[in-house]
């Protein structure tokens, strides 16, 4: 039984605001044994509410983008609702993919903890929304991005007839899918069309805060040369690890749409902080693209300038739309 009083307000405003779990539903929540307290709280409501609630817990995974264990991916293809609180990401599987083709609707919280989760998730969900379709709709006509930052990133590459999603927080339809806490837009860059430099200087996924910027040298739609100290080495090894040509694919651009979320060290976060862009390596499968890596790895980039087929959107960091 959920005992803080503070877990449980935020996980009835994941469950019935930003869900909309009704009592004839199947809902399913997917945690591991890092993120089981949050998993709890959440499949609690659900129990509440009077959905056919099952809480399912796994060993964590041991990167993001790692598929679940086989009995967890057939149940999750049989279920109206979902949420998985867990250590590694679980947005970027095929099963999660198939799951949301089918119709399930539900959210991914990677990295969640107790406090951050009630930090996050008190804020209003329809202001954050508003300002994430607003961006969405000025993406929807654009063909090339071109985006800079003050430490030296310079890269350009074509979205064009690629899918814009918003990740809104409020996942009321049918097969709608996002993060919790939410707020950002995304787009999968076309395949072999990045080239330039991107140098992360928020955060990294897997690393947590930079100390150093970690610069990445695009060709061609692949990062070919990773410089940057330790940080850089260790996003090498995580490359590295699913030993895929296609880990160093440019997989996504992103952009924080949330006023209320600052970098904390965690992507699940720091990837939706207003006034900031991610770029991602690796798997695009999920979000409109054509690359299948087994991992997903975001960088964020502070006080961006994005251009789209010349126009400029976004000004270091300030949104001009």
């Amino acid at each position: 039984m959920v005992t803080d009083p503070r877990l449980r307000k935020v996980a009835e405003i994941a469950v019935k605001t930003c869900l909309n779990v009704k009592s004839d539903e199947v809902f399913l929540v997917i945690t591991d044994t890092e993120t089981r307290e949050v998993g709890e709280a959440l499949a609690e409501v659900g129990f509440e509410i009077g959905a056919e609630a099952v809480l399912v817990i796994m060993r964590p995974r041991t990167r993001p983008s790692e598929e679940p264990p086989k009995p967890i991916a057939e149940m999750w293809s049989h279920v109206d609702v979902f949420i998985a609180p867990t250590k590694y990401s679980l947005s970027h599987t095929q099963v999660r993919k198939r799951a949301t083709e089918a119709g399930a609707r539900g959210a991914t919280m990677p990295g969640i903890t107790k406090e951050l989760f009630i930090e996050t998730m008190s804020v209003d969900y329809y202001k954050v929304k508003e300002l994430a379709i607003k961006m969405k709709n000025v993406l929807e006509k654009a063909k090339n991005v071109r985006v800079t930052s003050p430490l030296g990133t310079d890269i350009t590459f074509s979205i064009e007839g690629r899918p814009i999603s918003a990740d809104t927080g409020i996942l009321h339809e049918r097969g709608a899918f996002g993060n919790l806490p939410a707020g950002e837009v995304y787009v999968a860059p076309v395949e072999g069309t990045a080239n330039g430099v991107v140098v992360y200087d928020g955060s990294v996924s897997g690393i947590g805060i930079l100390k150093n910027p970690v610069r990445i040298e695009v060709k061609e739609g692949f990062a070919i040369k990773i410089e940057g100290g330790e940080e850089a080495e260790k996003l090498r090894k995580m490359l590295a690890s699913v030993q895929k040509e296609e880990a160093y694919n440019i997989a996504e651009l992103g952009i924080g749409c949330n006023p209320a979320a600052r970098i904390v060290g965690l992507t699940l976060v720091d990837e939706k902080v207003f006034g900031t862009i991610h770029i991602a390596l690796g798997d695009n499968s999920t979000i409109g693209g054509r690359t299948i890596a087994g991992i997903h790895l975001d960088g964020i980039v502070n006080r961006p300038t994005v251009y789209i087929d010349g126009r400029k959107i976004i000004e270091d960091g300030r949104w001009l739309i």
